[in-house]
């Protein structure tokens, strides 16, 4: 029986271990050359020779997609290459590559600004802070730019180098036309066979600026360039040209700040600027013309009387009452504009303040027929209803008398208006829609009294409490409904407080006035009671026991 052959079966290669040389592999590329790998080599040590700088950082490395033989340590370097396998990549070797050291990058050259001879635009500005060691140059490389202009920073940390031409610096500015012609002078002995100058200029305020004011020595039309720098750069730009006398710029910058209108800030920047440095120029005159006052005709006490007194005197009420803000916005202690105490004279107000109650005493001399003195208002003011001008006098004298006590003026006022004997007696005969007006005045008064805003001796106090205490008691109802701004609540308690800083004999007698008021009329009168009550316990309670209950 013929024997059965056994089934074919696919024979696995394996590596037997007598192999005294390791059989090919894509493992072992090196020992199995072939014409295409042998090709390979040869191209690649031939065309590919910047792969070789890439394939040094693979040295004594592997992937983990390309295992090596653990037995057989015998490649060394990884080619970039790959041969693709079945299911992973293998590395192919090359020839062992030297580690070359990274390539040191070429110094970044300094700025050259173009001379007038280049066209425009043919050469950019480079910009650069290199080191004193670096700054030497090859004979005959330097052509038209033969000044090394060093610019050291205030803070001593940045530096910036201009290579320029010494013609056009020395015709823009005189101060480096100076320092080239200095520089040359002692250099002119020396063996050096160039006049490359050597400049530097130390404590640089601003590295910028400066380098801007010298590319303007190139520009033809300086005043186009400045319309695009603005004006707060161009006044920087101004301070940097009068410090190295670069004349040009200067009539420049001076022709187009004048011509602009400038922020707050930038024209303290121009005040600042012409204390430092004079310039002599028609222009300049303009601009100090438009900075300070020239004619002092007019001073500005002058003025704040007649912005005053044009106020008061000032018929149309919308714009009295956009006025009235500003000004005392203009002429109050805590104002922005406001620079010293001497700007507003006492006694102008003063005048003011009596020309406004001689004006409210003819309108009440009108309103109750007593009217002798024959004044005449304009047709304008006549038009008006009487209590509408009425009303129109006690807004100034209030506004007036804000200014006063916001300057600590206002003590004056106090025994001027307890002294208006005639007001008080037409007070008494006149209609309460109209009187009342009076009180809005003592209101104010009072209130500054009572929270501490005005300081007064004890006699103004109580004449003008005596005054118009009681008239403000009759008039208390129609401030209430006419508040026109007051506010009757601090009224109510500054009132009281103000009655407290009397002698007791006086608290006496206005308290029991009141007292006597209020239980008449009741809600028409101011409430009072916790001032009452606090003259109660000092009047009638002594010691320790007047002070406990008034603490509570």
């Amino acid at each position: 029986m013929p024997s059965r052959e056994p089934p074919h079966r696919r024979r696995s290669w394996c590596c037997p271990l007598t192999f005294t040389v390791p059989p090919g592999s894509p493992e072992n590329p090196a020992l199995t050359l072939t014409p295409t790998s042998h090709y390979l080599n040869k191209s690649s040590q031939n065309s590919s020779r910047h792969h070789q700088t890439s394939s040094k950082l693979l040295n004594n490395s592997s992937f983990p997609n390309s295992p090596q033989s653990t037995k057989f340590s015998l490649v060394n370097r990884i080619d970039p290459r790959r041969i693709l396998s079945p299911g992973r990549v293998s590395p192919i070797d090359s020839d062992p590559v030297d580690i070359l050291p990274p390539p040191r990058p070429d110094p970044i050259p300094p700025i050259i600004i173009p001379s007038r001879s280049l066209p425009p635009k043919a050469e950019s500005s480079r910009s650069s802070s290199i080191d004193d060691e670096e700054e030497e140059e090859e004979e005959g490389s330097f052509g038209i730019f033969d000044v090394r202009l060093n610019l050291k920073g205030k803070n001593g940390f940045s530096n910036l180098v201009l290579e320029l031409n010494s013609e056009v610096l020395s015709a823009n500015s005189k101060v480096f036309a100076e320092l080239i012609a200095e520089y040359r002078k002692g250099n002119s002995s020396g063996l050096s066979s160039n006049n490359f100058c050597r400049i530097e200029v130390p404590d640089v305020e601003n590295l910028n600026v400066f380098r801007e004011t010298i590319e303007l020595m190139f520009e033809e039309d300086i005043t186009k360039k400045l319309l695009k720098i603005g004006v707060y750069r161009s006044i920087d730009i101004l301070e940097v040209s009068a410090g190295i006398m670069f004349k040009k710029c200067i009539s420049s910058c001076l022709k187009y700040l004048e011509a602009v209108p400038w922020t707050e800030e930038e024209e303290e920047k121009l005040r600042t600027l012409f204390t430092k440095f004079k310039f002599d120029d028609a222009t300049s005159r303009d601009i100090l013309a438009r900075l300070y006052p020239l004619d002092s005709a007019d001073s500005q006490q002058t003025l704040s009387r007649q912005l005053v007194w044009s106020i008061t005197t000032c018929v149309d009420t919308n714009a009295r009452n956009e006025l009235k803000p500003l000004v005392k916005g203009l002429l109050c202690r805590s104002s922005v504009y406001e620079k010293d105490s001497s700007d507003l004279d006492k006694e102008d107000i003063y005048v003011i303040c009596q020309s406004c109650i001689d004006a409210l005493i003819n309108l009440f001399q009108e309103a109750t027929g007593t009217d002798s003195s024959g004044n005449k208002s304009t047709i304008k003011e006549i038009s008006k209803p009487l209590i509408e001008r009425i009303s129109k006098e006690v807004d100034n004298i209030n506004w007036l008398l804000e200014i006063l006590l916001d300057r600590q003026m206002a003590e004056e006022f106090v025994l001027m208006w307890a002294d208006q004997a005639e007001l008080l007696t037409m007070h008494e005969g006149t209609s309460p829609m109209v009187r009342y007006e009076l009180s809005r005045v003592s209101a104010v008064l009072f209130i500054a009294m009572g929270t501490r805003k005005m300081h007064c001796r004890s006699d103004a106090r109580l004449g003008l409490l005596q005054a118009w205490f009681g008239p403000m008691l009759s008039d208390f109802g129609w401030l209430r409904r006419c508040r026109k701004g007051l506010d009757v609540k601090l009224l109510e308690e500054a009132t009281g407080q103000a009655l407290l800083t009397l002698p007791l004999k006086q608290q006496y007698t206005l308290f029991m006035e009141w007292f006597r008021y209020f239980s008449k009329y009741g809600t028409e009168c101011p409430n009072l009671s916790k001032a009452f009550q606090i003259w109660w316990r000092r009047s009638f309670l002594r010691g320790s026991e007047s002070y406990a209950v008034e603490s509570r």
